[in-house]
């Protein structure tokens, strides 16, 4: 039987492979040519969501099921807020979430979409640094 924190940390672990897969896909879509980049755009924003809650899990943080970044933000802020402050240009992504899956007249360019690669990569390093010390120990015996 598993402990309380060996499931956080096998929580915190899912979180960080999921966020790493949806860079993933980022990356494989944006080496392709397409009209509208709004899936790579999708992922990144994705990856930077998953990657803060990571975050928020380690913390025992509560969250709601949103992919509103702002908000889940201000929940990192009551645990660390210089992180969610630096983590303010993951906002540029919520859109992405949902605003662009569906159809309409919103293109996203191949600039917006690295755009959103970037920043999603900028929260992966940022929430690293973050839990750094807590990785570094492993899974809790």
């Amino acid at each position: 039987m598993r402990t309380a924190d060996q499931v956080r940390w096998d929580f915190v672990q899912g979180w960080l492979r999921k966020a790493e897969h949806d860079l993933g896909a980022c990356d494989v879509l944006l080496a392709h040519e397409f009209q509208d980049y709004a899936p790579a755009a999708f992922h990144a924003q994705q990856a930077a969501e998953k990657f803060i809650k990571a975050f928020l899990v380690r913390h025992q943080v509560e969250f709601p099921k949103s992919h509103d970044l702002s908000l889940l933000r201000l929940l990192i802020a009551e645990e660390n807020s210089s992180l969610a402050e630096n983590l303010a240009a993951a906002d540029d992504l919520t859109p992405y979430a949902v605003e662009f899956r569906y159809p309409g007249e919103m293109l996203v360019s191949k600039e917006e979409a690295q755009h959103a690669e970037e920043i999603a990569r900028q929260v992966r390093n940022l929430v690293l640094a973050a839990i750094k010390d807590y990785l570094d120990k492993g899974r809790p015996a």
